[in-house]
């Protein structure tokens, strides 16, 4: 049986102050396998980032030195995850480091940007949530891993109780 060499590793990150873990991981494994690193955040939904009461922004808050925001449209939104993705190139400490920002369905989104950058593995993080919430709303992780024919190497983040 041949093994298929990992040239590419795409990580999908939200801003959640898990990122990091997920993106030492991701990290950790590619340079393991002497594989390129792309960085990948999705803007699922504009107006998310636009709440006074919560956004995924805020809710980062000091944890890579992101200030809380309330973007205006669409460019300042691109721009803030911007920040975000350069500040964790910079935490793993290699400017080789690519980075991507898309918008659309989360899920089906990382499924296309990993087979259009010909990405070998998709790795991901996992909320811990209660079951009931899974069925009301869904997981973005069990959606990637229902679609797509890659790899996919989640980490899990759950919350410490």
């Amino acid at each position: 049986m041949k093994t298929k060499e990992v040239k590419k590793v795409l990580i999908a990150l939200d801003y959640d102050p898990s990122a990091n873990k997920v993106a030492e991981a991701g990290f950790s494994m590619a340079k393991a396998m002497n594989a390129e690193v792309v960085l990948l955040h999705i803007i699922a939904d504009p107006v998310f980032y636009s709440s006074a009461d919560f956004s995924p922004i805020t809710g980062f808050g000091d944890y890579l030195g992101l200030v809380p925001m309330q973007f205006d449209n669409l460019d300042e939104v691109k721009d803030a995850a911007t920040q975000f993705l350069d500040k964790v190139r910079k935490h793993l400490g290699d400017e080789t480091i690519t980075t991507r920002i898309e918008d659309g369905d989360m899920a089906s989104t990382i499924v296309n940007t990993a087979k259009s950058l010909h990405a070998d593995i998709i790795v991901m993080g996992s909320h811990s949530r209660k079951w009931l919430e899974n069925i009301v709303m869904g997981s973005v992780t069990q959606e990637v891993l229902r679609h797509s024919t890659l790899p996919v190497f989640i980490i899990p983040v759950r919350k410490s109780e």
